[in-house]
């Protein structure tokens, strides 16, 4: 454990050197709370694949969306080897 927090430690407040930066990860939770909610609706996923179809497009979508780009435009862009836009 010691190990670990010592590799890392550089990385765990960043929050206060760059006020940027938020020092919870509510906006991360407030991501995954529609494939937490999917998944327990759904009783989870049967194959593999499917698992990673939705987290591939979940992702795409919450990127878009942080981005302010429509989430049909961010998978249009995604299926064509595009990148999302950032925002200007």
């Amino acid at each position: 454990m010691i190990k670990i927090i010592q590799k890392t430690r550089r990385h765990l407040f960043v929050f206060i050197t760059n006020r940027a930066l938020s020092a919870t990860n509510n906006g991360s939770e407030r991501a995954l709370r529609p494939c937490a909610v999917y998944r327990k609706i759904t009783n989870g996923f049967r194959s593999a694949w499917a698992a990673t179809l939705y987290a591939n497009v979940r992702s795409a979508v919450e990127t878009a969306r942080r981005r302010n780009v429509r989430a049909i435009d961010a998978i249009r862009l995604t299926l064509s080897g595009e990148p999302i836009p950032k925002p200007t």
